[in-house]
């Protein structure tokens, strides 16, 4: 599949020391990226560079095949998508649509015709009429989505664009612009801080951490094969334990393969659905049930392994019955990641 987006050592630093170095990340056409880190990490302004923003101070940007630096915002082949709906209030949906076509001199007929169309798109049939302030903020995010479609860019650029919105509305619209972007074949690069957004909606996540690439992969390996400490942490919950590796991983009595060759002291790193329960008789290391937290249809339980410190676990709901907090447990693990001291 051919290269849409190509970023090529971007550079962009700020007074206060924030930004970012050396950023390099070819995207394909029809791609929908992530770009994943806390605040601070550098993600918009990857994002602002691209759209054309913010001039970064070395690198390039080629949007199919050809570099866009020197071109403002409107001359590039992109679009953005804000966090702000940025509607005009005193226009109509139709209105607010058809601005940009009609500074691309595109007839009426076909400006009403690619409304419409796009309305369909975004789930919005016969909404021309209404005004912004007549609609619900999900209802104004997507016409901020299709205004961006119309355009018909290379690439679609989203900053954070449902952060305003309720967590059930955020999660319609994650679903729809994923749809949206199937039918549509867009190439998209999002932007967001919510780790959970990201694995739901993306081809490829790129974690950013202090203005670089941590890890680039799918939502999946992301997840199961974290690459440093950083995105273990910051993927998903994770418990963390002090080890120690010779030929073998080893915690409290409990041992796991050494595939990557550590040496030393090891921070071990155990997803709460690797984490099994047995009784006080069973293997593992010994600790104390300390809190059980029904969650719908599993349950979170808290267990005291003494120098260990706490661990957190998901169980089946049926299978925290029978226990009570206090109770002696043993505590084994389906699989670890290991994370070198040194």
């Amino acid at each position: 599949m051919s290269i849409q987006l190509s970023i090529r050592q971007l550079k962009k630093r700020y007074k206060t020391g924030d930004g970012v170095s050396d950023i390099s990340l070819d995207i394909r056409k029809g791609e929908l990226i992530t770009l994943l880190g806390p605040s601070g990490c550098g993600k918009t302004t990857v994002l602002r560079s691209i759209g054309g923003f913010l001039d970064p101070d070395a690198g390039d940007i080629l949007i199919e095949g050809k570099s866009v630096l020197g071109s403002p915002p409107e001359k590039r082949p992109t679009s953005m998508v804000f966090q702000s709906y940025n509607l005009w209030p005193h226009m109509t949906v139709y209105d607010n649509l058809a601005f940009g076509l009609k500074i691309r001199k595109m007839s009426k007929p076909a400006i009403k015709q690619a409304i419409s169309e796009v309305l369909e798109l975004v789930r919005l049939p016969g909404m021309e009429k209404k005004y912004p302030g007549q609609l619900s903020g999900g209802q104004q995010q997507r016409v901020a989505v299709a205004r961006s479609l119309l355009l018909k860019p290379a690439v679609l650029l989203l900053d954070e664009p449902f952060s305003a919105l309720d967590a059930k509305l955020r999660h319609e619209m994650r679903e729809e612009l994923r749809e949206i972007q199937a039918d549509s074949g867009l190439t998209m690069v999002f932007v967001t801080h919510d780790q959970e957004e990201a694995l739901s909606i993306s081809d490829r996540i790129v974690v950013m951490n202090k203005g670089n690439i941590e890890q680039i992969a799918s939502p999946q390996d992301i997840y199961d094969h974290p690459e440093t400490l950083f995105v273990a942490q910051f993927i998903g919950k994770m418990n963390f334990v002090k080890g120690v590796a010779d030929d073998r991983i080893r915690i409290g009595g409990l041992s796991f393969p050494n595939a990557q060759a550590h040496s030393g002291p090891v921070s071990i790193a155990i997803r709460p659905e690797d984490v099994i329960l047995n009784d006080a008789e069973g293997q593992g290391i010994p600790g104390i049930l300390k809190q059980i937290m029904v969650l719908g249809h599993y349950a979170e339980v808290s267990v005291e392994l003494g120098d260990h410190g706490t661990i957190r676990g998901f169980q089946p709901r049926e299978a925290v019955k029978s226990l009570q907090p206090g109770q002696k447990v043993t505590v084994h693990f389906a699989k670890v990641l290991t994370y070198s001291e040194g």
